[in-house]
């Protein structure tokens, strides 16, 4: 995909739904911040919102071997918050596939359940540069 390709997409998708979507997830990510046993999740919830706010030309990777820590963080965000937001991907891509203009933003959508399904232990990194160290 061209570097202008992905702009346009980029702009596309801030205009119908990714601000939005960004601005959710910082929300999210103060409210984690309040405590300090949270802060985890809003320091994941504020990678999550740059991801959403500009998702075209970037993936998400696994960071590792994580912890029992992350872990067990991540099964907790999944109870209480990442099967909601979940869904909430879910019901905001079906609109976005109706026109031939919106299935990639369906899509990018769909690409962001996993990360918000299980926050913790993931990074977000260019494509070119995940494309690069898998031909390593």
């Amino acid at each position: 995909m061209t570097d202008l390709l992905r702009g346009i997409l980029n702009i596309i998708w801030l205009l119908f739904g990714g601000l939005w979507l960004a601005l959710g997830y910082v929300l999210a990510g103060i409210i984690c911040c309040l405590l300090i046993v949270t802060i985890p999740f809003g320091i994941a919830s504020f990678r999550i919102a740059g991801y959403a706010l500009w998702p075209f030309g970037r993936t998400v990777v696994d960071r590792g071997a994580v912890g029992a820590f992350s872990t067990l963080g991540n099964v907790i965000w999944l109870v209480f918050a990442g099967i909601w937001i979940a869904i909430g991907h879910v019901l905001t891509a079906i609109p976005m596939f109706v026109s031939i203009i919106g299935i990639p933003l369906g899509i990018a959508n769909l690409k962001m359940i996993p990360v918000s399904l299980m926050p913790l232990g993931k990074v977000v990194v260019a494509s070119d540069y995940y494309i690069g160290t898998m031909r390593r």
